[in-house]
């Protein structure tokens, strides 16, 4: 009787997971049950089930993992310690001038609060109530001061502390204190292409955005003193970890403990406090529930032998690296249209990272480069999770006109991607010099 090899039971594995996710079912639900069944259909039930089991508990009580739950404690606790209003209003008083000036400072303000946050959706969700109702008072287009403020959340994604870098690392088994140190520039590089996107369509039609005049020196600095917690935690989680004085959790603790004493010295009380531990809870629950699902199925793809089999088909096609690499990108590109990041993740490195390193990438590098694709996926329609939480914060701005909205951020983060693909160096350059 005709029996299906390993690597055929892997192809079945891997297409019904992505026909599962097409349709809509939960990513951790549907990786683990085809997990399951195929290290059962492998290993036979007692040897499958057993490896199964082990999984969750195995990577529960790993230390590396310790470092989301610190990295999104940070964002909540900032939030209700009041930082977000006290940069966007320096960015304010410093930027409002330029066309555009609102929407530039939204940007840098996002910026500022993806260094002390781990989510991406928290910063839309903060800065849809934040900035938004001052550019709509400024007549500022609908469209642009929500495109900005979806597009400036994907920022959150590489700038660190971020989430989407750690859940990298796990995966691929890279130094994550390496991947957030690498993501700085490149986050910071991407920032400033948003603000010239900005800065160019405003200049050629002020309608969209006008100046803001009337702050005067003083003012603009009496402003700059409430930026500090940001400065102090950034230099304390970038520091710490660049020169080895700490681990990334031990940074990410320490950043934690910074904001929770200036959330209390800024007045939050028990209920804010509460919220925030809860939301630290929620999130670091649904993070490490896609986890456990999907190590289930990088385990079941292991033993079948996929990843290896992919990467050397990959490797022996007559085309260039370039070429491969490319391909990957539209796959990132179209998979983030429909799945959430952090899914999308999990799904395709188990298969995707084999072939980078045989095609000599540095892991280092591709790991900015996926996370930022992974960016442009909270953008995209239908599954823009992005633009959602703008919607749900503002639902006065109609969804079709934030999706609108976003698309010359799109065209940045693709500029984007080519520099930091064309010179590597932008991504590397300060993880080699701390070697």
């Amino acid at each position: 009787m005709w029996q299906l090899g390993a690597i055929e039971i892997g192809i079945l594995g891997a297409t019904a997971l992505v026909i599962m996710a097409l349709l809509g079912v939960r990513i951790a639900f549907a990786a683990a049950l085809v997990g399951t069944l195929g290290l059962v259909s492998l290993m036979g039930w007692q040897a499958g089930i057993k490896t199964v089991g082990i999984i969750p508990y195995g990577k529960s009580v790993s230390y590396t993992l310790s470092v989301l739950p610190m990295f999104v404690l940070i964002g909540y606790l900032a939030f209700h310690a009041g930082i977000t209003h006290t940069a966007f209003e320096a960015c304010r008083r410093w930027l409002g001038w330029l066309p555009g000036g609102l929407a530039i400072a939204t940007v840098f303000a996002v910026a500022g609060f993806s260094a002390v946050s781990g989510a991406a959706t928290a910063a839309a969700a903060v800065f849809a109530r934040v900035a938004i109702p001052e550019m709509l008072r400024a007549h500022y287009n609908r469209q642009l001061a929500a495109g900005v403020v979806a597009a400036g959340a994907t920022l959150d994604s590489l700038i660190p502390p971020s989430a989407l870098l750690v859940v990298y690392g796990i995966i691929v088994e890279e130094s994550i204190g390496k991947l957030l140190i690498a993501g700085f520039v490149p986050g910071v590089f991407s920032a400033l292409v948003y603000c010239s996107i900005i800065l160019y369509r405003c200049w050629r039609n002020p309608e969209l955005g006008q100046p803001i005049t009337g702050y005067t020196w003083p003012e603009r600095f009496r402003s700059l003193p409430g930026t500090l917690p940001i400065v102090l935690v950034i230099a304390i989680i970038f520091s710490s970890m660049l020169y080895g004085w700490a681990t990334p959790t031990e940074a990410g603790a320490l950043g934690a403990f910074c904001v929770f004493v200036i959330a209390l010295a800024n007045g939050m009380k028990w209920p804010e406090l509460r919220q925030a531990l809860l939301d630290s809870a929620r999130l670091t629950v649904m993070i490490y529930t896609i986890i456990w699902g999907i190590l289930i199925f990088v385990r079941f793809l292991g033993f079948a032998g996929l990843p290896e089999a992919f990467a050397d088909w990959i490797v022996h096609l007559d085309v260039p690296p370039l070429v491969v690499l490319l391909a990957i990108y539209v796959v990132y590109f179209i998979l983030g249209m429909f799945m959430d990041a952090i899914g999308m993740l999990l799904l395709t490195l188990p298969v995707v990272f084999p072939v980078i390193e045989a095609l000599g990438y540095d892991p280092i590098w591709f790991g900015i480069i996926v996370v930022k694709l992974c960016g442009i996926g909270l953008l995209t329609p239908p599954v823009g999770l992005c633009c959602y939480v703008v919607n749900g914060v503002r639902p006065d701005i109609p969804l079709s006109t934030i999706f609108r909205g976003i698309w010359p951020f799109v065209v940045a983060d693709i500029v984007t991607v080519a520099v930091l693909t064309a010179f590597p160096e932008i991504v590397t350059f300060i993880v080699d010099s701390a070697d």
